[in-house]
């Protein structure tokens, strides 16, 4: 909402909490709690009293870089308002469920570069499994994969992708996994990813969707990726 007051023969006017216009072309209110962009809204809500302003702002322009561009590549029907959480309660890094992310601020106050955090959880939202036939692995690696890709300061949060090792299973998760579906999708089958993520919303992934998508196996495809991992 807008408010103005006429001072001195001119009007000066203000843009409360609500945050953006619907074009996106004035600046946010990043001391509210309520933001919203082009049909998204972000709530923000924190208890921990000494959350960093910068941090909190960063978190909010991640979200609108990238939560419109992974509804529209992977689920367009993905919720559109979306509820974040800083709470002093949670111990960890962030938790998804639904559209509700919570996050840990010690975490932040800790790492307060690893915004992309915010990437990796608004894509479990985006995900949508349900109760999901696909093992957790896949859930995990793919949301690290969409970090990987569409990720606004990896750099700055210290992350990136591991080297190969021929310690490594495709089964252990989060980069490595994500690692792993880049090399597919650089050097096996374009659009796996993609494919995968459907099938495990539909529930019609199986072992089988692999050679289905691919043309190999997952094995075979571990296979090939530890011989020749080069990205």
């Amino acid at each position: 909402m807008k408010y103005c007051l006429l001072l001195a023969g001119f009007f000066i006017c203000s843009v409360s909490d609500a945050a953006m216009n619907t074009n996106g072309d004035s600046a946010f209110n990043y001391e509210g709690g309520r933001f919203e962009k082009n049909g998204y809204v972000l709530h923000f809500t924190s208890n921990a009293a000494d959350f960093s302003a910068a941090v909190k702002k960063r978190m909010v322009d991640a979200f609108f870089t990238v939560y419109p561009k992974l509804v529209k590549d992977f689920n367009k029907d993905a919720a559109k308002e979306v509820r974040f959480k800083i709470d002093t309660a949670y111990h960890g890094v962030a938790a998804t469920g639904g559209g509700n992310v919570v996050y840990d601020p010690a975490w932040f106050a800790k790492n307060p570069g690893d915004i992309d955090v915010v990437t990796h959880e608004v894509m479990h939202i985006v995900q949508a499994y349900g109760r999901s036939v696909g093992p957790w692995w896949i859930t995990e690696g793919i949301a690290d994969y969409i970090r990987f890709k569409y990720g606004v300061d990896n750099d700055g949060g210290r992350w990136k992708l591991p080297e190969y090792t021929d310690r490594q299973k495709y089964s252990d998760g989060y980069r490595v996994t994500a690692r792993f579906l880049a090399w597919i999708e650089a050097k096996a089958k374009r659009g796996t990813v993609k494919a995968l993520n459907t099938a495990l919303r539909d529930h019609s992934y199986t072992a089988e969707s692999w050679k289905q998508i691919t043309g190999r196996s997952l094995d075979e495809l571990w296979s090939a990726y530890s011989k020749d991992p080069v990205l």
